[in-house]
């Protein structure tokens, strides 16, 4: 009898621990088909990321603005000339290339200027290259533009553009050294007779403009068609009687390549 009862519990022990092998095999499998899903989630996250680069890489590539035109010659000058009593003069070159005109290169204020009525004329595109121009290299910010700036006489001369280089507030009176045809030497007669007119209107326009607008000084802002007539308008200024010239800073801009719409 004892020995049947040994032999049964013998049968029995053996059993259990059967069951206990088959468990822990189930369990290691579902540990690991787990993981084998968690590696293909990875992957996942790695093509998004690469999508994104692709996109952001491809948007700032097709908006990039295009690179204003190549400045030359009297850049970054004014320091002192622009507090002093004297006259100064200064000349540089604009390049347009065969680009011309974009107005994607322009800045926030050559973008004001652009698109706001001036007082007459067709300037426009002038008093917005002569705005540029200084904004590229004297760091000038528009304060006004021609229609803005008040005067103690409406009727009384005015100037086109009121900007602040190096916290003053300066004067922009623009014009251009050309004749048509476009061939016509430009005399000398012809760059003195611009220079004198131009000269007395800024003086003019510095004694009417009020308190509120009123100026350090003035420039004179010249695009000249050629380096011919640049170098008309300097010899001529240089010539001129100290009193018209008073403290007058003159700038003159050769332009050259596509250019016409300036003219």
């Amino acid at each position: 009898m004892l020995r049947i009862l040994l032999i049964g519990c013998l049968f029995a022990c053996s059993g259990k621990s059967t069951d206990l092998t088959d468990t822990s095999d189930t369990d290691t499998d579902t540990a690991q088909d787990t993981d084998t899903d968690t590696d293909t989630d990875t992957d996942t996250d790695t093509d998004t990321s690469d999508t994104g680069t692709d996109t952001a890489q491809d948007t700032d590539t097709d908006t990039a603005p295009p690179d204003f035109p190549d400045i030359t010659g009297d850049c970054d000058v004014l320091d002192s000339e622009l507090s002093d009593s004297s006259p100064h003069a200064f000349a540089t070159t604009v390049d347009f290339l065969e680009a011309g005109f974009d107005e994607l290169y322009l800045s926030e204020g050559g973008v004001e200027i652009l698109n706001t009525d001036n007082a007459g004329g067709s300037s426009i595109y002038s008093e917005v290259f002569a705005y540029e121009l200084l904004f590229h290299c004297e760091d000038a910010q528009l304060l006004k533009t021609e229609t803005e700036i008040t005067y103690q006489n409406a009727q009384g001369k005015i100037t086109d553009i009121l900007v602040e280089i190096d916290s003053l507030k300066i004067g922009v009176s623009v014009t251009r050294a050309y004749v048509y045809p476009p061939d016509t030497p430009y005399t000398a007669d012809l760059a003195e007779e611009l220079l004198t007119k131009k000269l007395n209107g800024i003086q003019e326009s510095s004694a009417n403009v009020t308190e509120e607008d009123a100026w350090e000084k003035q420039i004179l802002y010249v695009l000249a068609y050629t380096s011919e007539h640049t170098n008309q308008v300097l010899n001529v200024f240089e010539s001129l009687d100290a009193n018209l010239k008073a403290d007058t800073i003159l700038l003159v801009a050769t332009t050259e390549g596509e250019d016409e719409f300036l003219y």
